[in-house]
């Protein structure tokens, strides 16, 4: 809380006192008419109109933090669209309660998602998929962009929480997942006193398979047991390497806060992703432990090397020409620019300081190109790109967002947001070619910005036009809970589908409503159903095609085909008093799975509108007592 007190502090200092206009920050100037503010708002509230009719030109995907989900906002209009539960159950559209979703949550009931990738191809977003991660139960999401829906969800052993984000390599081959939380080897017990020889900070490498849209580990890294945070991965020159950053290399275990920040320096890691795979597939180049491949840098060497760096780094960020990668330290005022071409010469003439463990530790000044210190900015965390050859870094303490050039370290530009911003997300900026027309600051703190709704506050995401000659935001938008990172992707890269294909090879799937039944095999009852504007068929023999009678104890389960092949006609399935719920959308099939544990006389009905007899659209499941 003090950390945040500061940043609101050093923001007022900055003259960031906000307007109540949500259109920019357009405060008085000397010798100015008020006006000119109003002025100012007309023309920021034009440049994001978007007239209804029309579309924005991109998806902003923010991240929903602890609830989970994914925002979906438009830009340049800031509206949002969706919301999608990746991590988290969703009562609207049965995301944890239908079986396809609440088997890929492995029994949790919450995520906290933190950073969303798309998929590359040759270093652009190809619009096909999206991978997240869930810092609080370990686990990988991949989101295929085609229905909005998660494709495929994995379980990542030996990880305590891939805070890191799944940074993707430029053709998609990897998604690569570090720890945040020191742990032993599969969650094992031991003592604190043994931290520094028995917890472990395991990278993961995870790989999809887009034709059978499965997540797999393909091996690990066994690393220090230091915390790793932000992650980005090579590109063009830089292809087969990748850096994450890492903190308390002190190795504390109480008092983060003060014992995690004693050293001037942490690390950025390198490390040759190319060259990890050989290791990987070849027979004593690695271990096996309990079924998992893992690689021990200190043994195995030649892929992973120390870079020393500003301590407490929190971003590290490749270039879009993926000549230099660009590390923070939260306590540090410095931005420093890195280059790849360095780092490769003194691994080439090994111009080591040392090692940690066995794993070469880069002499700094050999790998450093330059280090930028915009006076008064504090708190770099960071860093975007556009498409003219500048970076855009937030600066937490000081509430701003600096931009400046990677080539000579002038700064050209500084903008105050409302308040502490975290991240920020620039159109297409984490591509090889960004398009330089908009930033998105997302900001922690929103204070004095909205209505208020209690003591709690919601973020802000400030949306900043980068056209002009000076940065301009011009749309202010509220945001709850706290996005821990965003995606900016052109509109038209994405093709989603209207409506599901129609395929009666589909397993549980019923297309005539003449062919829905019941059919119980001992306790077991499944009901093969359609949904179709205003009404449920469960049994087309029954006198009551709606309604569906079974024993107490039996294991039922809903097969629940939506017939409706018309566009945005989705229909809800819930079971009133009985905590069952999903959605099923046009051409879609879905089944929810439950035991008739009680017994009584319970409402089906369509939660989702349909039609004008939408309230019509309803059965009875009857449970017969034993």
């Amino acid at each position: 809380m003090m950390s945040k007190v500061l940043s609101i502090g050093a923001g007022l200092a900055l003259g960031v006192v906000a307007s109540a206009v949500f259109f920019g920050n357009f405060s008085p100037k000397p010798g100015g008419a008020a006006g000119n503010n109003t002025a100012a708002a007309s023309s920021a509230a034009q440049k994001v109109y978007v007239p209804f009719g029309q579309k924005d030109e991109y998806y902003l995907f923010a991240s929903g933090g602890h609830s989970g989900q994914l925002f979906v906002y438009g830009i340049p209009s800031m509206r949002r669209i969706r919301t999608v539960p990746l991590f988290g159950y969703d009562s609207a559209t049965g995301h944890g309660w239908d079986k396809h979703s609440k088997d890929q949550m492995g029994g949790f009931s919450w995520g906290d998602f933190h950073h969303p990738a798309f998929s590359e191809t040759a270093g652009e977003y190809d619009g096909k998929y999206m991978f997240a991660t869930d810092v609080a139960n370990n686990r990988a999401a991949v989101m295929d962009l085609s229905t909005f829906e998660v494709a495929d969800m994995l379980h990542v052993p030996n990880t305590g929480g891939p805070h890191c984000a799944a940074f993707i390599t430029q053709n998609s081959e990897y998604l690569f997942l570090p720890t945040r939380f020191p742990i032993p080897l599969g969650h094992a017990y031991a003592p604190l006193e043994e931290f520094s020889t028995r917890y472990k900070g395991v990278m993961s490498a995870v790989t999809f398979n887009e034709s059978t849209k499965k997540l797999q580990l393909a091996y690990q890294l066994m690393l220090p047991p230091w915390s790793f945070d932000l992650s980005d991965a090579g590109k063009k020159v830089s292809g087969d390497w990748a850096v994450m950053t890492s903190y308390n290399t002190e190795e504390a275990t109480t008092e983060w806060e003060i014992n995690a920040s004693q050293k001037e320096r942490d690390y950025v890691v390198l490390f040759n992703w190319k060259e990890l795979e050989k290791m990987a597939n070849t027979p004593g180049q690695h271990d096996v432990i309990d079924g998992v491949k893992m690689i021990d840098p200190s043994k195995h060497k030649g892929a992973v090397y120390l870079v020393p760096c500003a301590k407490s780094p929190h971003g590290v960020d490749v270039t879009p020409d993926g000549r230099r990668f660009i590390a923070s330290g939260k306590l540090a005022p410095a931005m420093t620019v890195f280059s790849f071409e360095k780092a490769f010469d003194a691994v080439k003439s090994q111009k080591f300081a040392g090692d940690f463990n066995g794993i070469p530790i880069l002499d700094y000044n050999s790998v450093m190109e330059r280090e930028v210190n915009p006076p008064n900015a504090l708190g770099p965390l960071h860093t975007q790109f556009d498409d003219k050859g500048f970076a855009y870094t937030t600066m937490f303490i000081s509430s701003e967002v600096v931009k400046w050039s990677p080539d000579n370290g002038e700064v050209a530009d500084r903008i105050a947001v409302q308040y502490s911003p975290g991240h920020l997300v620039a159109a297409e900026g984490d591509s090889v070619s960004p398009d330089g027309k908009y930033l998105v600051s997302l900001n922690k703190i929103a204070k004095d910005s909205y209505l208020s709704v209690g003591p709690s506050h919601p973020e802000s995401m400030q949306l900043i036009d980068l056209t002009g000659p000076k940065m301009e935001i011009i749309f202010s938008s509220p945001v709850d809970p706290e996005p821990h990172y965003a995606q900016i992707i052109k509109a038209d890269k994405l093709k989603p589908v209207v409506v599901f294909p129609k395929d009666e090879a589909r397993a549980g799937s019923v297309w005539d409503q003449k062919k829905a039944r019941v059919e119980r095999s001992g306790n077991v009852v499944n009901i093969y159903g359609t949904a179709m504007r205003s009404k449920f068929i469960f049994d087309a023999t029954s006198p009551r095609k709606d309604v569906v009678t079974v024993r107490q104890g039996d294991r039922v389960a809903f097969h629940l085909t939506n017939i409706d092949l018309d566009q945005d006609i989705t229909h809800g399935f819930g079971i009133n008093a009985y905590n069952q719920t999903m959605e099923v959308q046009p051409g879609q099939t879905k089944t929810i799975e439950f035991v008739a544990d009680k017994a009584g006389s319970f409402p089906i009905y369509c939660t989702n509108f349909c039609s004008a007899l939408h309230q019509e659209m309803m059965g009875y499941l009857l449970v017969q007592p034993r």
